[in-house]
């Protein structure tokens, strides 16, 4: 029988297991009463269609895990939450991502238990009124399949000793193991985290107890979770932001070694533990560990300290004292800060002190990138910090590499470096290549060897450069769904020829049940999903090494074999409409009342922008930051404890550049804007009627069963029917950003990753940007259906504008193949200045497309999964073999992961 690793496994529609190496997990807390003032005003409204958007909006920005709470004293709170998770339940796009139900009252928790789906989170249960309520309410929690957060209290109250915690959570976790039956693995105790230096000298052992009973509690219960609210912990000190990332550095320097799995800070920032100056770290360490501190000397030193930060302001005075130190310690120190100026001289000085300049990368530099992966590891540096730190070594081994080159000439023979060699590539017919990009920067980091193929890049090309360059690895990287099959394809290639090697699969449509179900059963040497650049060292590192490669393959199949079971056996559980019924739910509207605007053109416009300081008002930063695997809201995110500090100065950064970008004329935008008279005509086709003729498009229905007075959305429906009289229109667009090729090649050659990235990533915002001003002068000006429009930037990112603006490809359109016919419709390449690949990807990367729908009831939807009757009936539509739609369509088939 298969064995299962014991990991915290939870579920919306999709899986999240929560493995030993993963990083603190992002909850989306907006969906709370108590946490969003417009989420509660929602609530009360009985909006709860609009409170959805609140949800969408976390999941959007990468949230793992939605928080919902309804304690509010002017809500039924058990209505309240039955209501929103059933409308939560309806909407895919939401409901992939496991929820945790928040309430103080066990009846709330409970009415949110009997509406979610897949494995959620209670949050929470205690002893504080006596083990009998506790015992219920956990067999209540364990009954339908919940982990919970278990909070350290009983009926003396909160534990605030070292001992008390230990005893409320041994006592909590013998009840919920041998009593009621729960796997240690679903258990989450939070043992309480209090301010320290507040005076109180009873206060003093707050945090040296959280510490120590936290390796307590993870030795004695090794499979059970920790989490704490770390900005407790500095709150005597608010408003001393200085002071108190400090704090919380040292504090989750020693919480995570003794075992802290989880934390949640509001306040303050974060700094690498390493870095903080040593007199500040020193007084810290003795605040928490409460040494040094009998009649309060240390906490009285650390507020001494506090004044004196506050009275210097925020003037800084550049630290130059680590240029005194050994040349090894200068280069790890650049490293580690991402420090440029001076690596030339450091580096020239390393190669006259060392026998051979391999040796120089081989010893001190390698060295130093240790130091950084670990921190990365740990979670103490993020990203960005990591590829500005490969920066520096590029930059260094730039400086070694003529020196290398010549000893190479004068010695043949002599020994190089045996770094393992990983390959990259995005598939072929797709051209994104962010991710793969930072997933390099951080395995080049930790001292491999990467090469990269680029974007589009065949199967053959793929393997026969694996074979030719002896590589380790394989990692395969695609955005768009027909990437999927592709790498499919490039397994089954792999087994075909004999290859060896394991295969790495990442990007942004790809997940770990496509993975399990569909590529790794055509490939048995080892088929790892890998979710982003912060995973990618610890998977490689265990594939790498042969003490680890057999547990962790066997630990991986053996999950992919569950997965796939899991998956066998849902597909039977949701209920789907015949599609002929669908289309009789479609969306009500009543013909009669409405009466279109009609747009100031028919037939295209283009639109040129060689000035883009207009779009910098309408750039979305918070895709901006997730890209650099910096999840939240932004800006609130630039106030994080911990990734505050970070996504500031990456923010500063980006800002920096893009005002060159701007002012100096590096790129340019390119658009296409289109209108034509539309109907429908009832089987779920829009007609256009164009110069050249009649134009059909092509919609797809959603087809589950949905609750009573919920209709099954298409496209068509907010297109007026041929019957109706009513002379409707429909709009298309496409936005490129262009020139980007020429200043990716200098950050290339000059060795700078970082900026590479970060150009990469602006474009990327500057096109969405460029989408959302025209679809804005498309309302007001060229359709003018909403002429006296006024919203700010946050409204039109949270989509309150009138009107939609669907891509083919994406969840309300997600047959790529009509986009021949919008790219046809707008001028093709030519007018457009984009090239549609086979997999019809856009080229340059930077490009959005869309349709333009204005009917006030218009709304973004997923159609999600569809059965064959409709594919069939749609197949016959666009005068297509089932099995050639099958292949775009394939994502979104009920029976196909």
């Amino acid at each position: 029988m298969t064995k299962i690793a014991p990991y915290l496994r939870l579920s919306g529609l999709e899986s999240l297991v929560v493995r030993p190496e993963a990083n603190f997990l992002n909850v989306g807390e907006r969906t709370n009463v108590t946490g969003s003032k417009k989420f509660a005003r929602l609530i009360r409204e009985n909006n709860y269609e609009e409170a959805l958007s609140v949800a969408r909006q976390q999941v959007e920005n990468g949230a793992q895990i939605l928080d919902v709470n309804m304690d509010d004293a002017l809500l039924d709170g058990v209505k309240a939450m039955t209501t929103f998770l059933n409308y939560l339940q309806s909407e895919p796009d939401i409901a992939r991502i496991p929820i945790m139900i928040d309430s103080s009252k066990f009846e709330i928790i409970e009415a949110g238990l009997k509406c979610v789906q897949g494995k959620c989170i209670v949050n929470s249960i205690s002893m504080k009124e006596g083990e009998e309520k506790f015992i219920r309410e956990a067999r209540i929690c364990k009954l339908f399949g919940a982990a919970v957060v278990v909070m350290a209290f009983d009926e003396k109250g909160q534990a605030d000793t070292f001992q008390r915690r230990i005893d409320i959570c041994s006592r909590a976790y013998d009840i919920l193991v041998n009593q009621v039956g729960f796997l240690p693995q679903d258990i989450i105790f939070d043992p309480n985290i209090f301010a320290v230096a507040t005076g109180l000298e009873e206060h003093n052992n707050y945090a040296v107890d959280f510490i120590e009973a936290t390796r307590v509690i993870k030795t004695r219960m090794p499979l059970v979770k920790v989490s704490g609210g770390v900005s407790n912990l500095s709150f005597s000190f608010r408003g001393n932001d200085h002071v108190r990332e400090a704090m919380h550095s040292v504090f989750l320097f020693y919480a995570i070694k003794a075992g802290m799995d989880m934390g949640i800070v509001n306040a303050g920032q974060l700094v690498v533990y390493d870095e903080i100056e040593p007199a500040l770290r020193q007084l810290c360490e003795d605040v928490i560990f409460n040494r040094n501190n009998d009649n309060n000397e240390a906490t009285e030193k650390l507020i001494a300290f506090a004044e004196t930060v506050k009275a210097k302001g925020k003037e800084q005075v550049k630290d130059e004292s680590w240029r005194r130190e050994p040349v090894e310690t200068r280069l790890t120190h650049a490293l580690i800060n991402g420090i440029t100026d001076y690596i030339d001289q450091d580096t020239e000085e390393a190669r006259q002190k060392y026998p051979r300049p391999l040796d120089v990368i081989e010893g001190p530099l390698m060295d130093g990138m240790n130091v950084v992966g670990d921190l990365f590891g740990a979670g103490k540096m993020f990203l960005p910090q990591v590829v500005k730190s490969a920066r520096v070594m590029k930059k260094s081994v730039a400086w070694l590499t003529p020196y290398i080159e010549e000893e190479k000439k004068n010695n043949p023979n002599a020994q190089q470096g045996s770094a393992s060699r990983i390959l990259l590539a995005t598939v072929k017919g797709d051209v994104h290549d962010i991710g793969k990009n930072i997933v390099g920067v951080v395995l080049g980091c930790n001292g491999y060897d990467i090469i990269d193929l680029g974007v589009m890049v065949p199967a053959d090309k793929i393997l026969d450069t694996a074979q030719k360059e002896k590589v380790d690895i394989i990692g395969l990287s695609g955005l768009i769904t027909p990437s999927l099959d592709e790498m499919v394809n490039v397994a089954h290639e792999m087994k075909r020829r004999g290859m060896e090697q394991p295969l790495l699969i990442g990007g942004a449509t790809t997940s770990r049940m496509h993975t399990a179900v569909k590529i790794a059963p055509q490939y048995g040497n080892g088929v790892v999903h890998v979710l982003d650049a912060s995973r990618s060292v610890t998977v490689a590192g265990s594939l790498l090494s042969a003490e680890q490669k057999p547990k962790f393959l066997n630990d991986t199949s053996s999950e992919y074999e569950k997965l796939r079971d899991d998956f066998n056996r849902k597909r039977t559980i949701k209920q789907y409409l015949p599609f002929e019924q669908a289309q009789q739910n479609k969306v009500a509207i009543d013909w009669k009342q409405y009466h279109p605007v009609k747009p100031s053109f028919l037939g295209t416009q283009q639109v040129e922008l060689n000035d883009l300081s207009v779009l910098v008002p309408y750039i979305d930063w918070s895709p901006f930051f997730i890209a650099w695997e910096l999840g939240g809201k932004f800006p609130d995110l630039l106030q994080d404890a911990v990734i505050g500090k970070e996504a500031t100065k990456l923010f500063n950064d980006a800002k920096d550049l893009l005002q060159k970008v701007v002012m100096e004329k590096w790129l340019t935008g390119k658009g296409v804007v289109g209108f034509w008279k539309a109907q429908t005509n009832g089987r779920d086709t829009i007609e256009l009627e164009t110069a050249e003729g009649k134009v059909t498009l092509e919609t797809l229905r959603q087809q589950i069963k949905k609750a009573a007075g919920q209709p099954n959305f298409s496209l068509a429906d907010f297109i007026a029917p041929a019957t109706s009289g009513v002379e409707d229109h429909l709009g298309a667009f496409s936005v490129t950003i262009q020139g980007i090729e020429a200043p990716l090649q200098r950050f290339q050659d000059d060795q700078d990753d970082y900026n590479k990235i970060m150009l990469q990533a602006l474009a990327d915002r500057l096109v969405e940007a460029f989408a959302e001003y025209l679809h804005e002068q498309t309302r007001k000006t060229y359709w003018g259906y909403a002429d006296s429009e006024q919203l700010s930037n946050e409204a039109l990112i949270k989509e309150e504008y009138m009107g939609i603006r669907p891509a083919p490809g994406y969840p309300a359109c997600p047959d790529h193949t009509e986009k021949y016919k919008l790219f046809a419709l707008l001028g093709g390449e030519e007018k457009t200045g984009i090239h549609l690949t086979e997999s019809l990807a856009m080229y340059p990367a930077a490009s959005v497309c869309g349709w333009y729908f204005a009917h006030p009831q218009s709304q973004y939807f997923g159609v999600g999964k569809i059965k064959p009757d409709q594919v069939e009936d749609y197949a016959a539509r666009k005068k297509m073999t089932i099995e050639d739609i099958r292949k775009w369509l394939r994502p979104i088939l009920e029976e196909e992961a």
